[in-house]
């Protein structure tokens, strides 16, 4: 029965030695996690997965990436149609909105392509 009692005792003394360790590290670790804003990669790993996960499509390539007040903003290359040969394939430009914690808040398709053309926005035309 000492064990028993012992045992409980030594747990009761762990338990609130861990509450004033977790008490006197809560200020810093809530102001920290709080205010800790998620690094760019992992808000374009998980960009990628959530428009993914809502269009069915995977991104091959993020063209550009930025913060912005709200939060971020990525345009994603995303293959629509396979063809053969792959030049002749659809591609789409899908412009992406993410909060400041990286959660998607919109997307569109600015722009679709075929593979292997050149893109005429950037040849001075406009």
């Amino acid at each position: 029965m000492s064990n028993t009692n012992n045992t409980s005792e030594s747990q009761g003394s762990q338990q609130s030695s861990r509450r004033s360790q977790k008490s006197q590290k809560s200020p810093d670790s809530q102001d920290s996690q709080e205010s800790r804003r998620p690094r760019p990669m992992e808000v374009l790993r998980e960009a990628r997965a959530q428009l993914a996960e809502l269009t069915g499509m995977t991104a091959e390539t993020v063209s550009s990436f930025e913060q912005t007040e709200e939060g971020w903003a990525l345009e994603a290359e995303v293959l629509e149609l396979e063809r053969v040969p792959d030049t002749m394939s659809l591609m789409g430009s899908y412009q992406v909105e993410l909060d400041a914690e990286g959660q998607l808040t919109g997307y569109r398709r600015v722009r679709r392509y075929e593979r292997g053309r050149s893109d005429a926005r950037g040849a001075g035309g406009r």
